[in-house]
């Protein structure tokens, strides 16, 4: 099996911070198992483990590009044309919508194992910003290349399609709930959603780093700076979790939920 080391690396740069993003060797999809054992996105290629000699040949036509986002620098911004999908390998983004006075939206947040990108498949221009919170690093899979292999492999094109769709029907969901919820409902449901998020992925359930600011998180939830402050010193007070400057312990996991249900009748 050759390694297909043709894929240009992001040709258009502008997607990348000041056009001096360090890149690593691209590599095959079939070799990830092997070249990419420490990374959170395992389970993004375990498809290639299950396939035949012949499939596996098919995927060594497809290559990505491993890039490296400085914190605050774009990955890509609204209107960009549309090429990649980009798999968080480590670090933190959030997505910016432009709203129509001017002001900024924020409308989501992926940490590792997650993809970024999505908003692009069908305008073919990204509808919105992807901003690294902290140094990150991505893989750039070209998306025409993906879903040319996809036809040929049933069994990547299943496994691509459920990817897509959990994606959206993470975020969709959130946003549904959050458009019912008081303050105190909206921050219990984005402190559960990270730690099941987080636990997904190995990491702690209940003890986390919040890479963004309070700003950010009331960007996202519809709220004001000075209501999510307010929340999560009440929520400290009750002993629902614990708070120190950005780093977080989850006390009781179970009083959250109840949170969600208090308002309910």
């Amino acid at each position: 099996m050759t390694n297909n080391t043709s894929l240009r690396v992001l040709p258009n740069r502008r997607h990348l911070p000041g056009n001096d993003a360090a890149v690593v060797a691209p590599a095959g999809i079939a070799q990830c198992h092997t070249a990419c054992s420490g990374c959170n996105l395992r389970e993004l290629c375990r498809p290639c483990c299950g396939m035949t000699r012949a499939e596996k040949e098919i995927a060594a036509r497809l290559a990505f590009v491993r890039s490296r986002i400085r914190r605050g620098d774009a990955l890509y911004r609204y209107g960009d044309r549309f090429s990649y999908l980009y798999a968080v390998r480590n670090g933190f983004f959030k997505s910016i919508a432009m709203l129509e006075n001017g002001r900024e939206q924020v409308t989501g947040f992926s940490m590792a194992g997650e993809v970024l990108g999505l908003d692009g498949v069908a305008p073919e221009r990204h509808a919105c910003n992807a901003v690294a919170l902290e140094d990150s690093e991505v893989c750039a899979i070209p998306f025409a290349g993906l879903q040319e292999l996809a036809q040929e492999i049933p069994a990547l094109q299943r496994h691509f399609y459920k990817t897509m769709s959990r994606e959206i029907e993470r975020e969709h969901g959130m946003m549904l709930q959050l458009g019912s919820m008081n303050a105190e409902e909206r921050l219990a449901m984005f402190l559960l959603d990270l730690s099941r998020r987080f636990a997904a992925r190995g990491y702690s359930r209940s003890e986390f780093h919040l890479r963004m600011t309070r700003e950010e998180i009331g960007s996202y939830l519809g709220l004001k700076f000075e209501t999510v402050s307010r929340t999560f010193s009440k929520f400290q007070e009750e002993g629902l979790i614990g708070v120190q400057q950005k780093f977080v312990s989850i006390q009781d996991s179970a009083g959250l939920q109840q949170v969600l249900c208090r308002n309910a009748n």
